[in-house]
């Protein structure tokens, strides 16, 4: 019997069922991330872990050399990803499953750029490891053993990326729209502590991407996600949408929120706010929702 293809969530208790029956099936990465301290996620990786799960860090794996004006977090190119995720041993249309504690913020990053390779066989484990360990499962303390070369290779995207140009212009022509996933009081512009300049992209609309989730930690149903984004971009069709953050890492929740919802073809900015505050020619704007 073919097992089931997950491309947006999986359970704890799916994912521990294709580890049971399939091990070499699957590929489980941790993703755990505190952007005020780095090497945490790491940290916490090394106290417990999904069994078998391979860490995957932000800056170092998921994310390109930073110039200054290129953002936070930059996408690496296409060849230097394949590359990595080859070298942890993923092969042709492994399914990958991505978790982190952090409510899938960066797990959702590591999702994203599957589909950006042309790799679907990709999920989130909904809930995080707070979902696996409240399902009564173990973590484990050992690294697994070096990976066997895999034979990933990217194919045609299956996600869209737009830059701070397409982003610039659309400002005055306006058929797109752009979604801010920070929080409401960064996206008003107080309380700003990354980033050198508070506000927003003039015209962006905020939403934040914990409100993706339910208290527990889990992604809401598909029915009230989509009925919550259809609320703030209105009348606009989800390919005529534009995703954007910080740098680039929680609009890829917000991502996995709209596919989850049924709403595809959303494209990510992928620079966000921190490459877009870079070029004091960029314009900004601050306050609520208009």
């Amino acid at each position: 019997m073919p097992h089931t293809h997950y491309t947006t969530l999986i359970s704890a208790d799916n994912l521990a069922e294709r580890l049971s029956s399939a091990p070499d099936n699957v590929l489980v990465f941790d993703c755990s991330f505190d952007l005020a301290n780095p090497n945490a996620g790491e940290q916490a990786y090394a106290a417990g872990h999904i069994p078998g799960a391979r860490y995957l860090h932000l800056d170092r794996d998921l994310s390109g050399a930073k110039t200054g004006k290129n953002g936070r977090h930059p996408l690496p190119s296409r060849d230097a990803l394949v590359a990595m995720l080859a070298k942890q041993g993923l092969k042709q249309h492994q399914q990958v499953v991505a978790y982190d504690a952090q409510g899938g913020a960066y797990a959702a990053r590591l999702w994203w750029m599957l589909r950006w390779l042309g790799h679907d066989s990709v999920a989130v484990l909904d809930g995080g490891l707070q979902a696996w360990q409240a399902s009564g499962r173990k973590l484990d303390t050992a690294l697994p053993a070096p990976a066997a070369q895999g034979d990933f290779k990217a194919a045609a995207p299956l996600a869209v990326t737009v830059d701070a140009q397409h982003v610039l212009a659309n400002i005055k022509g306006g058929e797109q729209v752009v979604v801010d996933a920070r929080s409401p009081d960064r996206y008003r512009g107080e309380n700003e502590t990354i980033d050198p300049v508070a506000g927003h992209i003039p015209g962006a609309l905020s939403r934040f991407f914990k409100d993706n989730l339910t208290v527990d930690g889990r992604f809401k149903s598909a029915h009230s996600l989509r009925e919550e984004f259809s609320a703030v971009i209105g009348a606009k069709a989800p390919e005529h949408v534009v995703l954007q953050c910080g740098s680039g890492i929680t609009a890829c929740h917000n991502a996995l929120a709209m596919e989850v919802a049924g709403l595809h073809g959303a494209a990510l900015y992928a620079g966000s706010w921190s490459e877009w505050c870079a070029d004091p020619s960029r314009p900004v704007a601050t306050g609520p929702n208009p």
